[in-house]
């Protein structure tokens, strides 16, 4: 079997992100799909992995990882044990480069697990009070200025149009440039919610006007802060 392996975005009490069953099956595997080894690591430990660190195989997978790189990673699912593939942070796949693998078990009829965990995307669309009937992902908007403020333009164009609500995300250095583009940019009318540090103590998740952030920008801090941004009407 192939197993994926939500992490934890952020908790300091692992048992928030990792349920029993999954430690239970995260203990039956000896060798690991992930992005980057010291990272995963370094969530064994702290998870409690029982076996030796030092005797595990781990294969890298990120955005460099070519189809020809990850031929043989599944050798030995094929002879009947058990991987597990770590994303970095929440669930394997989504947003995660996780899917060039699992494609992989699929064309080999090799078993894929998903397992139950956290999301950072679906965790700020819960809390939003915007519209999770219908929704769109859109990852990182351009770094560029006027760019970034055309790729606002054209999601709150759909929300606004469709309903449907748009969630992105921004690297956390500049967090607070992202929102102050919103508020330039988003008629004031337009619902914008900002989920930051999701399941950590300092936990914030705020929905307001494009005019309510205007007056309310300054005092939330944002600054190296992992953040959710979704737009909604």
């Amino acid at each position: 079997m192939l197993i994926l392996f939500p992490v934890p975005i952020g908790a300091d009490d692992i048992s928030v992100s990792l349920p029993p069953y999954n430690f239970e099956l995260l203990c039956g595997c000896r060798t690991f799909i992930v992005e980057e080894i010291r990272t995963a690591r370094r969530f064994l430990k702290h998870a409690g992995y029982p076996h030796d660190i030092n005797d595990v195989i781990f294969h890298v997978l990120n955005e460099h990882t070519s189809e020809q790189e990850i031929v043989h990673y599944l050798d030995v699912a094929e002879m009947g044990e058990n991987i597990g593939l770590l994303s970095e942070a929440g669930l394997p796949c989504i947003a995660d480069p996780g899917a060039l693998v699992t494609r992989l078990a699929q064309s080999k009829r090799i078993e894929v697990v998903p397992l139950v965990g956290p999301s950072s995307l679906m965790l700020a669309l819960m809390a939003s009070g915007l519209n999770g009937q219908h929704f769109e992902f859109h990852g990182y908007l351009p770094v560029d200025r006027s760019q970034r403020a055309s790729a606002i333009r054209a999601l709150e164009s759909s929300a606004l149009k469709t309903g449907k609500t748009q969630i992105f995300i921004e690297a956390p250095y500049r967090n607070n440039q992202m929102l102050q583009s919103l508020v330039e940019t988003c008629h004031p009318n337009t619902m914008i919610c900002v989920a930051c540090d999701l399941t950590l103590p300092t936990q914030t998740i705020r929905t307001l006007s494009s005019a309510q952030w205007q007056r309310q920008r300054e005092a939330m801090n944002l600054h190296k802060r992992n953040t959710v941004f979704l737009i909604g009407r």
